[in-house]
């Protein structure tokens, strides 16, 4: 009966880790206008907000809301997208970041009136790539997979098939912050929608590998 009962507190406290809680999640740059409903983010987005570095257009701003959590080690990140783009370069999506000089943010960007899944990575400063969708899709799902030194970001329509769209340097064994980012550079703000946001922790493939030698 004891090991019964310690097998369903295990359980039960499994369950709560794995379990990403975005009322215990924190801000930078809070947007004035936000709420959280059944595992849901909604937002205004800060008008005149955005995350870039110097390069190509010759300016540094860190000013877009971002509601992270922290996490050490490998990880996977996932949460489906939905926003009222409505001028150039308005974006969300999902970010991980380091410190100021150094993240990724990928997801959905609005630009001469098509939808694009993009993403920049800035190390002191950013790139950019896209893929220009033809169609407008109801919703996308964005998927971060940090392993080791690097992320791998993937997109997907169904939340079932997954391609992938970068796969960028990060540096490993450091904290990063993890979650919602959107940005309204040019714009007045727009209303974004982040639904069943999930963190999993992956095991250090570091550590597997030593594992199977040291047996």
């Amino acid at each position: 009966m004891k090991k019964l009962i310690l097998g369903f507190c295990a359980l039960f406290l499994i369950q709560k880790l794995s379990a990403q809680s975005l009322e215990k999640m924190t801000w930078f740059n809070e947007p004035e206008k936000w709420e959280i409903k059944n595992n849901s983010l909604s937002m205004f987005v800060t008008p005149q907000s955005d995350y870039w570095r110097v390069s190509h257009y010759g300016f540094t701003v860190d000013d877009a809301p971002f509601y992270y959590t922290i996490y050490g080690g490998e990880f996977e990140a996932k949460v489906k997208i939905t926003g009222s783009y409505k001028a150039r370069f308005d974006q969300m999506g999902l970010m991980l970041r380091t410190d100021k000089e150094h993240y990724i943010k990928a997801g959905v960007e609005f630009v001469d009136g098509k939808y694009n899944l993009s993403t920049v990575v800035t190390h002191n400063k950013s790139d950019w790539s896209v893929i220009t969708l033809e169609k407008t899709p109801p919703a996308v799902w964005i998927k971060a997979v940090r392993r080791l030194d690097a992320v791998e970001i993937f997109y997907s329509f169904d939340d079932k098939n997954y391609i992938m769209m970068r796969n960028a340097p990060l540096q490993d064994n450091t904290p990063v912050m993890v979650g919602l980012m959107a940005a309204c550079p040019d714009g007045q703000g727009f209303n974004a929608v982040f639904e069943n946001f999930k963190v999993k922790h992956l095991p250090d493939e570091r550590r597997l590998k030593w594992l199977e030698t040291h047996k």
